[in-house]
């Protein structure tokens, strides 16, 4: 199925502009449309779902108030942008969203000039606007409107309070919008939203207020009546709730909460503000997957539900007729309550991601030995650093490409003090549907050039629980790395007894001649598969499943480097420092000339698609494979036949 059709207003707009056009008392079936169009769309086509009907209503308001793409609006994760991209002419091309060659899942400067910052990752919307308002400044382009959009999930990672301590002190023209829906992925957890909720009940304070607003209502409207309502404000609040004072303690004119399904509201609002210079904050309060019944009741079920059935809301699933792998991420999960039933030191972290790496397992059965500290992934790791001086086993489950943001402190914390911190990192390679700002595919490289650092990738989900038993043992004294992939593994009988593995050693899978396949982790699965049709082929490679990219099993290399003229080097990582990198390495410091291929993610940006479709474009899958020994091979049989 292609394009979805649209109501009969959403179908005249285009773009803002269009939108403008309209009276304000349509606004409300504008919203009614937007949303039908994005259950229609999601329903038959996939992505994320709750986030973007929760936000409806402000999407709608915000292109009718502001200039956009003149004046710059920066949503913050990009989940909850559909509505916005539907607003801005890729209503027509909506239904190719997050396929191999569409538009993205998320906000693209590349894309459309009113994606006016990439947001892949939570949390960096605030210092982006920021960086945008002061440019504007400078520049003497004062007319222009900042705004950014953030989650309170977003707000607990410590970079927008970083952006907020800035922007309170900077008089930059910056309107930060925080969308209150007690939701990331997951529910919300810590002292944050605490606080928000109580400034959100406070109904002493609330009442107050609209009391306030009522009675200046009254008065001719001028800066006068707002200055005068702010005074009142300040000089209050602080006696009525002693919490209300955190955004304008940093220096931000605070507004709010308000219902954020208020379209009309939200305009007026929105209107009043654009006059107000400064930094200043508008506290939204609204529900995550408004308006689809599931979806409000199961938030983290319905965030990115796959296909389903609009009116029944069945999930679609496909018929299960054979035992099937598990997902890595449940094998994680399982296994190590396994684990921690044996050992009582072992304990489970992860940064907002307790049911994407099903350590919500052990959260329901060992509730004090796994924490989810929200989005914090700085934090994850530090904490988990600070357990391990006390002798705790700690398994901290990060996605690879969120690792990414906690970096300073694996090295600072961990790999420089050598404490056995267990990173079990999720999502690692070529991730699908989500695109560049997910793929897992930098950890291989910026893990292995960290001194005390073991990294490992296995092929399998015994080998992950071999993997796992190995890391937690008390003779493991470093930082261990065990990266897996998104998606199912290979053994639909997959609780094996698990057992020790010698640091840095690998297993042949199997002998050949002439070529040998070295593979790291779940591609070795490929060269199995490749197998077949080369030794139909009279071809006989052997394959090796290296298991480490570090320590490297040097043994292993020996022997393959003095009995195999070529190599090729097979991992779901970036071929720029990577496993084959390390081969080629050990290699040069050994003085080896084998010739040496490299299959891997190539030095670009790898878009988005199904997992499958990018593994052949960037050519490491079974037929990658397969061709890569058969030209190797017919260039044996030409050298031979020329001597």
């Amino acid at each position: 199925m292609g394009e979805i059709a649209a109501g009969p207003l959403l179908s005249k707009i285009n773009t803002p502009d269009d939108l403008k056009k309209l009276d304000r008392s349509q606004l409300q079936q504008v919203c009614n449309e937007l949303r039908q169009f994005i259950i229609d769309c999601v329903s038959v086509h996939g992505g994320h779902f709750g986030a973007s009907l929760g936000v409806v209503e402000l999407s709608v308001a915000l292109h009718y108030v502001f200039n956009t793409p003149d004046d710059q609006l920066v949503w913050d994760v990009g989940h909850q942008a559909y509505g916005h991209k539907i607003l801005t002419g890729r209503r027509k091309v909506f239904h190719t969203n997050r396929k191999y060659g569409g538009i993205s899942g998320f906000p693209k400067r590349s894309e459309s000039e009113y994606d006016s910052f990439g947001v892949g990752h939570s949390s960096t919307s605030i210092s982006a606007a920021l960086g945008m308002a002061i440019a504007s400044k400078l520049k003497g382009e004062n007319h222009r409107q900042h705004v950014a959009i953030i989650g309170d999930g977003a707000m607990t990672a410590g970079l927008p309070f970083e952006a907020l301590n800035h922007a309170g002190v900077s008089n930059a023209n910056v309107l930060i919008i925080l969308n209150d829906n007690n939701m990331s992925i997951d529910p919300n957890v810590g002292a944050l939203k605490e606080y928000l909720t109580d400034v959100s009940t406070s109904h002493l304070w609330n009442r107050f207020r609209d009391d306030v607003w009522k009675l200046l209502g009254k008065m001719p409207y001028s800066r006068f009546q707002r200055d005068l309502a702010s005074k009142i404000e300040a000089s209050v609040k602080g006696v009525i709730s002693k919490s209300s004072n955190l955004f304008e303690a940093l220096g931000m004119r605070y507004f709010g909460p308000i219902d954020g399904h208020n379209v009309l509201k939200l305009a007026e609002i929105l209107e009043d503000l654009k006059d107000i210079p400064g930094p200043k904050l508008l506290h939204i309060k609204t529900v995550k997957g408004k308006g689809f019944d599931l979806a409000e009741k199961d938030q983290t079920l319905w965030h990115a539900p796959g296909t389903f059935d609009k009116i029944t809301g069945k999930i679609n699933k496909k018929t299960i007729t054979v035992p099937e792998p598990p997902k890595y991420q449940d094998v994680f999960g399982h296994t190590i309550i396994e684990l921690a039933e044996k050992n009582p030191k072992i304990m489970g972290i992860t940064p907002a991601m307790p049911s994407g790496c099903s350590l919500k397992f052990m959260m329901e059965k060992m509730p004090d030995r796994a924490l989810d500290v929200g989005i914090a992934e700085q934090h994850a790791v530090t904490l988990s650093a600070g357990l391990a001086t006390q002798g705790m086993r700690v398994f901290c489950n990060i996605y690879s490409s969120f690792m990414q943001r906690a970096y300073d402190m694996v090295v600072h914390d961990v790999a420089i003090q050598k404490l056995p911190v267990i990173f079990c990192l999720d999502r690692a390679g070529l991730v699908g549907d989500d695109g560049p700002t997910h793929h897992g595919v930098y950890d291989i490289a910026f893990m292995r050039c960290i001194p005390n650092m073991v990294v490992s990738s296995p092929m399998n989900e015994a080998e992950l629980r071999n993997l796992m038993y190995t890391a937690q043992l008390d003779e493991n004294k470093y930082p261990f790395v065990i990266r897996y992939p998104r998606g199912t593994g290979v053994m639909p009988e997959w609780r094996t007894p698990m057992q020790a593995i010698e640091i840095g050693r690998g297993r042949k899978i199997k002998d050949g001649e002439e070529i040998a396949i070295l593979t790291l982790g779940h591609p070795g699965n490929f060269a199995v598969e490749a197998m077949k049709t080369l030794m139909s082929d009279g071809l006989n490679p052997a394959h090796y499943d290296m298991r480490f990219a570090k320590p490297l099993d040097e043994e292993m290399l020996h022997e393959v480097a003095q009995n195999f003229s070529k190599i090729i080097t097979v991992e779901d990582g970036t071929v720029v420092g990577g496993f084959g990198s390390a081969v080629l390495e050990f290699l040069n410091e050994h003085h080896y000339h084998n010739e040496v291929t490299i299959l891997g993610i190539p030095d670009r940006i790898v878009e988005h698609g199904k997992p499958e479709e990018l593994h052949r474009e960037c050519g490491y899958d079974a037929k990658a494979i397969i061709d890569c020994v058969r030209q190797l091979s017919a260039m044996e049989i030409r050298v031979t036949e020329m001597f």
